[in-house]
């Protein structure tokens, strides 16, 4: 066991420590913390650990709700209150755009309740018939305790769950029609499509299929993005990596004409339903990009993590949009993403970060781009 001071945060929920000027990234600690850590992994360029005992506490700490905490890796912060877990996300934003993308940003990241019970889409492992999820860098499966998992909304309880599925996957998901059940892929309990109400929308989505987990996150996305774009009648849109058609719909109610691009062939004919004033096409979208039109007012682009990449935004720069909104569930990709449009001759006139993953170290942000 090691005692050592930590210092700032670092991208993935860990906070930087140096043993004999080795770098050591620590779990379950705080900047500023004394604290015993035991080292897990070792490597050439930097160890890993995890925090044994607390020496001198950050003013931010608290107790985990979760006796599991420690544990499982589905959430990092549950030892910091809910004002420290939103300092800790937007300090890694804001290391991330400087580095990334050349960016002095200054802003906040915004609360979104509910903090707790609010993951409604949620995938646990089974191995030898004990139900949880899986540790923190590790396959080894950890055991629910009985009151279930803090951020997941409500829901089956670990004893309804257990017998589902005595290896794999269990997946539940809560939505406007109820609770869904899946054993990998198979829906065992429940709709096979669900509904979620958004803007005055209803959206069908497969019960398996890609949606937002918390319970408000499509809504206050949707608003950010039609704020930031403020589409007028009669404009064309692109809403690429488009789902379901969540921003498509907007656009589209906005008086836009919307086409969207999405490799899911399932979510497209879902879109196709949800919105039917747009156009779509189910198809990678390195593969779209010829199809694209040659000029469009607006862009979406909500990629997945790993960013959109340069032949992407260099293809969306040489349409000339007026705006692009740009929504990241990674502050790195992000970065990546607006350094490269920044080189393409557009620039951020707004970045907000919000926090739709309480208790992880996840952040959303919305990006609205435009040329000088």
């Amino acid at each position: 066991m090691t005692v050592l001071r930590l210092g700032k945060v670092a991208h993935g929920g860990v906070v930087v420590g140096r043993i004999d000027d080795k770098v050591v990234f620590v779990t379950g600690g705080l900047p500023g913390e004394v604290v015993e850590i035991e080292v897990t992994e070792r490597g050439r360029r930097f160890d890993r650990g995890v925090v044994t005992r607390v020496v001198e506490a950050a003013p931010g700490r608290v107790e985990p709700i979760c006796p599991v905490a420690g544990e499982c890796g589905g959430c990092d912060w549950q030892h910091a209150d809910a004002r420290t877990q939103r300092e800790l996300k937007r300090a890694v934003v804001a290391e991330q755009l400087e580095r990334l993308a050349g960016l002095d940003w200054q802003g906040e990241v915004e609360a979104v309740e509910p903090l707790l019970g609010w993951r409604t889409r949620m995938r646990y492992a089974v191995a030898a018939g004990k139900l949880g999820l899986r540790g923190r860098r590790s396959h080894q499966v950890v055991a629910l305790p009985e009151q279930g998992c803090a951020v997941a909304a409500p829901g089956p309880s670990p004893s309804m769950l257990r017998g589902r599925a005595d290896e794999g996957e269990l997946s539940v998901v809560v939505s406007d029609d109820g609770v869904s059940v899946l054993a990998g892929r198979q829906v065992v309990q429940g709709p096979t499509v669900v509904h979620q109400r958004v803007g005055g929308r209803r959206y069908r989505v497969a019960a398996g299929g890609f949606w937002q987990v918390h319970p408000r996150a499509a809504e206050v996305l949707l608003e950010a993005v039609l704020a930031g774009l403020m589409p007028q009648p009669g404009e064309s849109a692109l809403d690429l990596y488009c789902g379901v058609g969540l921003f498509a719909g907007g656009l589209d109610a906005a008086g836009a004409s919307v086409f969207g691009v999405e490799l899911d062939a399932r979510a497209i004919a879902h879109a196709r339903r949800n919105v039917p004033g747009a156009r779509f096409l189910a198809s990678s979208l390195a593969r779209a990009l010829p199809r694209l039109p040659e000029r469009v007012d607006l862009v979406v682009l909500d990629p997945p993590r790993r960013g959109a990449g340069a032949e992407v935004v260099r293809h969306v720069a040489g349409l000339m949009p007026r705006a692009i909104a740009h929504v990241a569930c990674d502050p790195a990709s992000l970065g990546r993403d607006l350094g490269l449009f920044r080189q393409a001759g557009y620039e951020p006139v707004d970045i907000r970060a919000l926090d739709l993953f309480p208790m992880t170290h996840h952040v959303e942000c919305v990006a609205i781009l435009q040329r000088p």
